[in-house]
């Protein structure tokens, strides 16, 4: 069941995807993310989850293997209907400090399996299980660009989960439009009004996350992102906690949070967590993880008036 999964990395190619060409800085750090998450994609093939640790990558980069990793662990998981068994193993051993990369990567297998998370897999962080949708949205965007970004969307995806979706579908255009701001804003600009924040979130988390471009053209980003900056920030602050979490903060992750939050990334971080306090017990619903945005957009109003720069 296993060879017939395993991943080509020629097939993520973003050129042979049809991508934008980026900057000579920018694409050297988008092509190691995607080869990245076709390392921990086919080890995870291999492998029990226990044994997986991706010590030859940068630390950067281990985040996106466990992208990868969590996909076809759920793959294995919704094809052998162990529910969840391999995906809570990897959640709670070797991929503990990438909770936020595993349930996105879970979103993957679900959009692959035409499923809407989480069907079949009992696992998962209450909260943080939404972020399936955010890695269904890429996985759409990066397989099927040209409709995604036309506004379409699946089925499964319309409704209280879009914005979630969109904020992956951003991620995604992160890599299609090669990190380049005017391409980014002139692709946002073709959505209707009500979409465009969650795909600036998306940007500043795919931008903060990589550390894949300069100083002057972060700059340019927050030109082009006009009315969007708190959604930008919003993103950015994602990609702080996740890479916080794993001790992945490199320098060019550092200068990019700094850049889109005005604020050094633990801070940055630290947002995410206080505006956990607000989630009620229990079940947690799309609406209480809007509201955990929304929090944390407001945390950066109050850190710089609503002004990055």
């Amino acid at each position: 069941m296993r060879r017939p999964l395993a991943l080509d990395v020629n097939d993520l190619d973003l050129g042979r995807r049809g991508f934008a060409p980026a900057s000579p800085q920018a694409q050297p750090a988008l092509d190691a993310a995607v080869r990245s998450f076709a390392t921990g994609y086919n080890a995870a093939l291999t492998q029990e989850p226990d044994e997986l640790a991706f010590t030859r990558l940068d630390p950067g980069l281990r985040g996106f293997a466990f992208e990868g990793a969590a996909m076809s662990t759920a793959l294995l998981d919704l094809l052998a209907g162990t529910r969840g068994r391999r995906l809570h193993a990897l959640h709670n051993g070797a991929g503990q400090h990438y909770p936020h990369l595993i349930h996105v990567g879970v979103g993957w297998a679900y959009a692959r399996m035409r499923l809407r998370p989480w069907t079949g897999i009992r696992s998962g962080h209450r909260l943080l299980r939404w972020l399936a949708w955010d890695g269904w949205g890429f996985h759409q965007a990066f397989f099927r660009p040209v409709p995604v970004f036309s506004g379409r969307v699946e089925r499964a995806a319309q409704g209280p989960v879009l914005p979630i979706r969109d904020q992956g579908v951003g991620r995604a255009l992160w890599f299609y439009a090669g990190a380049e701001p005017d391409r980014i804003a002139g692709t946002i600009a073709g959505f209707p009004p009500n979409r465009r924040a969650d795909l600036w979130a998306g940007i500043g988390l795919a931008a903060s996350y990589t550390g894949a471009q300069s100083a002057d053209v972060l700059d340019r980003l927050l030109e082009t992102s006009t009315d969007y900056h708190e959604h930008l920030a919003q993103g950015s602050a994602f990609a702080a906690k996740a890479h916080d979490l794993s001790g992945g903060v490199t320098p060019q992750v550092a200068a990019a949070v700094r850049a889109l939050t005005g604020a050094e990334p633990q801070t940055a971080a630290g947002w995410t967590d206080e505006a956990l306090h607000a989630v009620p017990d229990g079940r947690v619903t799309s609406h209480d993880y809007e509201g955990w945005r929304a929090r944390i957009r407001h945390a950066w109003t109050l850190h710089t008036g609503g002004v990055t720069r």
